[in-house]
């Protein structure tokens, strides 16, 4: 058995009365004793504090910012290059077949790429950006910082009191700020749907603001199973669930994120792994599409779940990828994957359930409307 890590919040998510479970590798806080549903609903309301310091941190450091720039789109679909200095984007690490190997975040910090990746994917994803290194730039994993999110509607106030510029950052703006006395990396962006902050800290100094920010009326902790039900009820894919080596952008609905200069006439098209597939599907569209789901009555329908064309017989069509309660909607929701002549909004489809085929309704992606900063 490895060993599980712990993140530098370990202790103080003990002290609240955090249930840890293993996660990615870590021993990480799946609720306090107000349970899933009610910190839910305190970030849907307020303000919640999440530890993601288990997630990877890198930095790509070149002689200038397009040096760094330049090596990482040809890992990356993406309009690295054309990335404004303060500004982030969602990427994706893809491979030759088009499948992606992860999704990402990274940041244009003015003289280097600054990176967020999945934690289960960090040591690979390290290696995959040194493997792609030019003499001028270095990968740099940072090994002595946390990050934290602040997430919800109350956040831009709560983190106002610490900051007054915090007020005035855009979604996807990334910025140094001070925080209570530590120098922060903090990003407008967030996995919940609504409004909020992730932000780096030095490792030594992360429990100390944790605990200025919960010290606040509107902010409490937050768990991995809120954390969940939050990014679902948003739409938001989880790496190794929702997509994976063997989906392509295209059919995750993920195709927004790759900006024209990366597209078949764009001023860099291609040149990156998988192009031929994913701009041919891109151009032609995809066989299969990740929808919305939601199921009649109360009953979840979870991962694994295999769904149908009619209720009676015939061999599945797709599959459920995320499934289970969203507390915000009041009812099941899920997401899946099905052949695309089946995904307009209103279809039903079938998952069977303990032996039983249930309905459920093709439905529009967010369940609940995103409420970022814009």
């Amino acid at each position: 058995m490895t060993e599980l890590l712990r993140t530098p919040l370990y202790d103080l998510h003990v002290e609240l009365g955090g249930r840890m479970v293993p996660f990615a590798g870590y021993e990480m806080p799946v609720q306090y004793p107000a349970g899933i549903m009610a910190e839910h609903t305190h970030t849907r309301s307020k303000a919640g504090l999440f530890d993601v310091s288990h997630m990877g941190q890198v930095i790509l450091r070149g002689t200038t910012y397009e040096a760094a720039a330049r090596v990482f789109e040809a890992l990356v679909p993406m309009d690295v290059l054309g990335l404004g200095e303060g500004r982030q984007r969602y990427g994706l690490f893809l491979n030759e077949a088009g499948g992606i190997l992860d999704d990402l975040m990274f940041a244009n910090r003015g003289d280097h790429l600054f990176v967020v990746v999945n934690a289960a994917c960090k040591t690979e994803d390290t290696a995959r950006m040194k493997a792609v290194l030019e003499p001028d730039v270095s990968v740099e994993p940072v090994t002595d910082r946390a990050l934290l999110a602040l997430q919800g509607p109350r956040a831009e106030a709560v983190l106002t009191e610490f900051a007054a510029e915090a007020a005035t950052m855009r979604f996807m703006d990334v910025r140094t700020v001070e925080l209570d006395g530590v120098e922060a990396w903090v990003s407008r962006s967030g996995y919940t749907g609504e409004d909020g902050y992730e932000i780096s800290v030095p490792a030594d100094r992360a429990e100390r603001l944790a605990r200025s920010l919960l010290a606040h009326d509107d902010v409490a902790p937050i768990g991995l199973g809120a954390r969940d039900s939050l990014r679902l009820e948003a739409g938001l894919c989880l790496y190794g669930h929702d997509i994976d080596t063997g989906t392509l952008p295209g059919e995750a609905g993920l195709t927004w994120a790759i900006q024209k200069a990366r597209r078949a006439g764009g001023a860099r098209a291609g040149g990156f792994p998988g192009a031929a597939e994913v701009l041919a599907q891109l151009e032609a569209g995809p066989a299969r599409k990740r929808v919305g789901l939601r199921p009649e009555g109360r009953a979840p329908m979870r991962e694994g779940v295999d769904l149908y064309a009619a209720p009676e017989g015939g061999a599945p069509v797709g599959r459920v990828t995320s499934g289970g309660f969203g507390p915000t909607v009041g009812g099941p929701v899920a997401m899946g994957y099905i052949p695309a002549d089946l995904s307009a909004a209103g279809t039903t489809v079938y998952g069977e359930v303990r032996g039983k085929r249930l309905p459920a309704t093709v439905t529009a992606l967010p369940f609940v409307a995103a409420n970022f900063k814009r």
